[in-house]
């Protein structure tokens, strides 16, 4: 399994904390796809050029191999003040 987070707005948006999908997806970006896929609010979310992505905490790109028992977190930019 891969476990999906989500922060601030994107959680906000999506109404949505966490979930669990089988870990069939090579990459982010087969993951963001299949989740754009669930209907029209999550693939506007998702589609946010913006979005940044994580895996185990660490940033990552829409190449980014997963495995299972990865952590992938979805999450706006961050800024400070």
């Amino acid at each position: 399994m891969i476990k999906v987070v989500f922060f601030a707005r994107v959680r906000e948006q999506l109404g949505e904390d966490e979930l669990a999908v089988n870990a069939e997806y090579a990459d982010v970006n087969a993951l963001r796809k299949h989740l754009a896929g669930r209907d029209d609010n999550w693939a506007r979310v998702l589609a946010d050029n913006s979005l940044l992505v994580a895996v185990n905490h660490e940033v990552a790109t829409s190449a980014t191999e997963l495995k299972d028992g990865d952590e992938v977190a979805f999450f706006p930019p961050v800024t400070g003040g």
